[in-house]
Formats: structure tokens, sequence, C-alpha cells
């Protein structure tokens, strides 16, 4: 299988090494596996890595410099009418290509946004089924370009995707890696039928891929044992960021302000913060709440009922809805803030905006589930309780407010741990050093 002929160095082999690293596009969204995604490729560039960052369904979006290349594969527009059509299963590639440019993708992403897990399954099944999906052709599409590039190592962007390794392997002859990003939030979401279907594609699959990448240990012991990956083949590269563009936070001592920084969705728990707010208010007036973060279509009655129930309780002139913010907009809004609190209903597999409010100083609240626990003990830049228990996340931001000196002593905690174990530096050398042990493996009897 291996392109290499027998006796080659491995080292001059990892010296030469070219990445193609997939990236899956969240419909126009700022996505947190996007943004690491977008990171880690661009820090590898910077090292002077051979790596190209290509991109599936939508343009990716981020708050960052992107560095994926043009053209869009498995482009949104084309992989629905192969779902809905067999006859666009067999129209030719220049005619799918106007389908693919940049501008109708973005403009129908917010669309594809507002569709649930629940309605999306039959698609999840047939990408996941590979060259035996309705989907076929954007796969011949996609490994005609990978023969192009030539590539070392292809690394795919999620197990949706798992389905598709073996037939890259068989076509290129190099090593395939797959990130692990949280999708049991998703798969598990889906209607039974298929949600079987897909966990039995993700099990007969596991052994094409050479090695699998979680941004966290959590979710690694995790994903191991919810989709029966093999445990010998996972790999941890920790989340970095860019430390450095994180100013300090410089709140003013009143109001006291705490922030929400998520996708306005029931899973990422904003109904639970607003609880505890109404909560934290009743004792201690000089209180605000800072949401930020998109809101979908569907997602508007969830937010009307949150909105509604701040206006009966006479809070709602202490809410700013920010909306979603770019890049300035997040940094100024952490700047302000006092304390962060995600409280997601569900075991978070990565947490992003908890390093990036810790790497301002700012401390952070969370239920103790998912990879928080693992982050606030690795940096000490913030305080767990049980999920779902509203008061006691009230008790706890009360705590916060009342007690400034620890508040900045958890802060600085956070921050000065942040740069020092969770930078993109680490994240990119990490990543790396994974790659190498795997073409050392594959390509190095």
């Amino acid at each position: 299988m291996s392109r290499m002929t027998i006796g080659q160095d491995v080292e001059e082999a990892n010296k030469r090494m070219k990445v193609a690293y997939l990236i899956a596009g969240a419909g126009g969204m700022y996505c947190g596996s996007c943004m690491r995604d977008n990171r880690v490729v661009a820090k590898l560039k910077s090292f002077g890595h051979d790596i190209v960052l290509l991109p599936l369904y939508t343009p990716i979006r981020t708050d960052e410099s992107d560095v994926s290349e043009g053209h869009v594969h498995y482009g949104g527009i084309n992989v629905f009418l192969q779902q809905k059509s067999a006859f666009f299963r067999h129209t030719p590639w220049f005619i799918d290509r106007l389908f693919d440019t940049r501008r109708l993708l973005r403009g129908v992403g917010r669309l594809a946004a507002k569709t649930r897990a629940e309605d999306v399954g039959a698609l999840t099944v047939s990408i996941l089924e590979g060259n035996h999906g309705a989907q076929r052709k954007e796969l011949d599409k996609l490994i005609a370009h990978l023969k192009e590039m030539s590539p070392t190592l292809v690394h795919l962007p999620n197990l949706m995707f798992i389905g598709i390794a073996g037939e890259i392997k068989k076509a290129l002859g190099v090593p395939v890696v797959c990130s692990l990003a949280g999708e049991d939030v998703f798969m598990d979401a889906l209607p039974e039928e298929h949600r079987h279907r897909c966990f039995s594609l993700v099990r007969e699959n596991a052994g094409m891929v050479d090695g699998y990448i979680s941004p966290t240990n959590y979710y690694a012991q995790h994903a191991a044992t919810h989709f029966n990956l093999p445990t010998e083949r996972i790999h941890t590269a920790v989340m970095g960021i860019a430390v450095d563009d994180f100013p300090q936070t410089q709140p003013d001592d009143t109001p006291f302000i705490i922030g929400y920084l998520a996708r306005i969705c029931p899973e990422k728990g904003l109904a639970n913060l607003t609880e505890a707010f109404s909560i934290v208010c009743q004792t201690r007036p000089n209180c605000r709440l800072r949401i930020a973060g998109y809101l979908g279509g569907a997602d508007q009655p969830y937010w009307k009922k949150i909105d509604t129930c701040l206006r009966n309780k006479g809070l709602s002139d202490r809410v700013d809805l920010l909306g979603e913010v770019d890049r300035a907009g997040k940094l100024s809004m952490l700047r302000s803030l006092h304390v962060l609190s995600t409280p997601t209903t569900y075991a978070e597999a990565k947490g992003l905006y908890i390093l990036e409010a810790l790497a301002c100083g700012v401390p952070v609240v969370q239920p103790r589930h998912g990879a928080f626990p693992e982050i606030i003990e690795a940096t000490g830049g913030g305080i767990l309780y049980e999920p779902g228990d509203t008061e006691a996340l009230a008790a706890e931001l009360i705590e916060l407010h009342d007690e400034p000196v620890k508040r900045k002593a958890i802060g600085d905690a956070g921050r000065i741990a942040v740069a020092k174990l969770f930078n993109d530096d680490l994240m990119a050398t990490q990543t790396w050093s994974i790659y190498e042990e795997i073409v050392k493996r594959a390509y190095g009897a």
C-alpha cells in the first residue's frame, strides 16, 4: 500500500510530509471545531510545515484569518440535491461547480444551520456510507483533488466522515487521521433508525483510520467507549488558542457582570444561567448578565421564552444581548466580565470559550461534567458545581461577587495556566508529532 520504496528513510519522509486537512463548515456560524482546526493549520503553516486546509459543506467562518483553500468539497447544495434526487448524482462535474461557489454556499449556510439533527438522519447515514452513499460523486471529486495534491497523510474532520477513510487509503495509499470533535451530541440526537445505522457504520469503518485526535482526555476516553473505537489509536492534542491576542480583563468594580459566550440554544444552558441570575439578583442587585452568541431561527422560541421570563421578573433591563460577535466584539465583551458561565446541559467535548475567558483572566463557573473538570483542574481558573443544580450555580456566582480577592486569584491562575498549557504553539506541536508517529508506523516497517 505504501508509495515509498523499501528501505527509504522514514525520517526523510517526515521532513517532506504533506498533510491534507479536511474541515467541515458549520453553515456560516462560528464553530469551536472550525476555529480550532483553522488555528492549528495556521500555526503549522507558520512553522513551515506543508499542510493544506480543505473546506467541506460550506466555507468556514472564523474570527481569525481564514487559511482554508478556495474550493469547497462536498458542497452543501450538491450534497443535498444528490440526497434528494438520483438525477443530480449523475450530472457532469462542471455543472456541480456552479453550486459550489463560496458566495452561494455562504448564502444558504444559515438556512442549513437551522436544520435540526433529527431532520438530517438519512443524509448523515449516506455520507457515512461513503462510496455506497448518494454522495459517491462528491467522494470521487475529493479523491481526484487529493491525488493532485499527493499528500503523505489525510486528516478527516470528524467521525461523520469516517466512511470515506477506506476509499482514500485505497486510492492514495496514505494513512488517514480523524478528529474527535464532539460528534456524540449530534449523533445521539438522530432518530433511532438513523442513529443505530450511523453507529454501526462508525464501528465498521473504525479500523480504517490510523489515528484519532481528541482535544481533551475526557473526550478521548468517552469516544472510545461511546463509539467502540480502538483505544490504542486515540491520541490527545491539547486545545490551544493564540493567547497573546487576549487582553487581561479590566472591568469596573460595579456592576458585577456575568457573561455567557456560546450559541443560544437549549443544550448550551442559557435558561439555567438566566434562572441562576434571577436568584443572584434577589440579594445582589448590582448585577448584569451579558450574552453573546448566534441565535438561529430554530432557537428563536427558546430565546423568547427566556426573554419573557426575564421580563416577568423585571430583569430585562439588566441583560445585554450582544448577538453573534466578531473577534473585536468578543474581546471587548470578555474584557468587561467579572465571571463567565456557559452551563451546558450536555457533557462538552472541548470548551474553547472557557479557554478564551481564562486567557483574559476571567474566572469561570461550570457544571462538573465533560471536559470542564479537566480544564479547570489543569488551570485552577474556575469553580465546578453539580450539573443541573441552578441554586448551586447561583451560590458560586454570589461567592465570586462577594469575594473579589478570591475572584482575582482564580482568574490570574487561569490566565497564567492557559498561556502555558493551552497555547496554539503546543497544540500545533503535539498535532504534528502525532502525524509523524502515524506516518512512521504506516511507512516505516
